[in-house]
C-alpha cells in the first residue's frame, strides 16, 4: 500500500496555493502553507476564510466545518515548518528558474521519503525531477482554477516517477474529492494541449472574417456545449498567456500546426491582453 498522506506542505499562498490549501483542509488534511513574506501568507489565509464564508452562506458547509478547516491550515514563512509533511506541493509563479530554485531547496531539506509535486501548467516534470535526488518521488499535480470548484487534477508522471509515488498522489486527489487523470510528461499535458490550440484556431477563424467574435463564441457554446466561448475564454486567461503557450508548443514540438495566429500576436503587441487590461477581443 502506498504511503498515507496526512499533512501537505504548499509553497505559495497565491490563488493556486490557497485554493489547494482549502481543498486539503476541508477534506481533513493538515496543511502548512509557506510564502516569502508574512503579508503574503496572511493574504492567502484571508482568501481561504473568505471562500469558506461564501460556502457557509450558501449552506454548503457548517460554521463548525469552516472553523475546523481553518484550524488545519498553518501559515508560515519558514521552510523548516514543512518537515511534518509527507507531500509538498510547489505552487509558486510559473517561472522556470524560480521553480528550480524552490525544488532544489525542498530536496535538500525534506526527508528522502517525502514526495515533492509541482503544480506547473507548462514546465517539464522530467526536467524538474532531474535536479533532485528523489526523481522517483517527484510528480506533477496540476490543479485547475478556481481549485475549490474545479473537479480535475492532472497527475503528470515524469520519466522517473515511481508507481508508488503516482498511486499515493492519485489517492490523495481522490481524498480531496477531485477526479484525477494520469498524464505522461509532454508540453501542455492534456487539457492545455487541446484547449490552447483550439483558442488559437478561433483567432484564425476571426482573422479570416468567417464570423463575428460573438457568433464564434455562440457557435462553440451552443454547438459544443462549452460554458464559455474560446475568444471570451482567451480574454479571461490573457492573450499574452495564450500566445506564450503556443510559442512553447511550436518550439518544443517543432510542428508548424502550433504556429500562433498573427492576429493573436498583433493584439498582444497592441497591449490588448483581455480582461486584465480592459480590452481583448471584447471591451470590459
Amino acid at each position: 500500500m502506498s504511503q498515507q498522506i496526512t499533512t501537505v506542505g504548499i509553497i505559495g499562498a497565491g490563488t493556486m496555493g490557497n485554493g489547494i490549501a482549502q481543498a486539503c483542509a476541508v477534506s481533513g488534511i493538515n496543511v502548512v502553507m509557506v510564502d516569502i513574506t508574512q503579508p503574503a501568507v496572511d493574504k492567502g489565509l484571508a482568501a481561504v476564510a473568505g471562500s469558506l464564508d461564501r460556502l457557509l452562506k450558501k449552506d454548503k458547509i457548517s460554521a463548525a466545518d469552516k472553523d475546523a478547516a481553518l484550524a488545519r491550515i498553518q501559515g508560515s514563512t519558514s521552510y523548516e515548518d514543512l518537515k511534518a509533511a509527507q507531500l509538498v506541493i510547489e505552487a509558486a509563479t510559473e517561472n522556470h528558474e524560480l521553480k528550480l530554485k524552490i525544488i532544489k531547496q525542498l530536496d535538500a531539506l525534506l526527508a528522502p521519503e517525502v514526495i515533492i509535486a509541482s503544480n506547473t501548467s507548462s514546465i517539464s516534470i522530467t526536467q524538474l525531477a532531474a535536479v533532485t535526488a528523489r526523481a522517483d518521488r517527484f510528480i506533477g499535480m496540476h490543479f485547475f482554477n478556481p481549485v475549490p470548484m474545479m473537479a480535475l487534477v492532472e497527475i503528470i508522471r515524469g520519466l522517473q516517477t515511481s508507481d508508488a509515488t503516482h498511486d499515493a498522489v492519485h489517492a490523495l486527489a481522490q481524498a480531496l474529492g477531485k477526479t484525477p487523470i494520469t498524464v505522461k510528461n509532454a508540453p501542455g499535458f492534456v487539457v492545455n494541449r487541446i484547449l490552447v490550440p483550439m483558442i488559437n484556431e478561433a483567432f484564425f477563424v476571426l482573422a479570416e472574417g468567417l464570423a463575428t467574435p460573438e457568433d464564434i463564441d455562440a457557435g462553440m457554446k451552443l454547438g459544443c456545449n462549452q460554458p464559455i466561448g474560446p475568444l471570451a475564454l482567451a480574454d479571461m486567461i490573457g492573450l499574452d498567456v495564450c500566445l506564450a503557450v503556443m510559442e512553447v508548443y511550436l518550439k518544443e514540438f517543432g510542428d508548424s500546426k502550433y504556429r500562433p495566429c498573427p492576429l493573436l500576436k498583433e493584439m498582444v503587441a497592441a497591449g490588448r491582453l483581455g480582461r486584465k487590461t480592459g480590452r481583448g477581443v471584447y471591451a470590459y
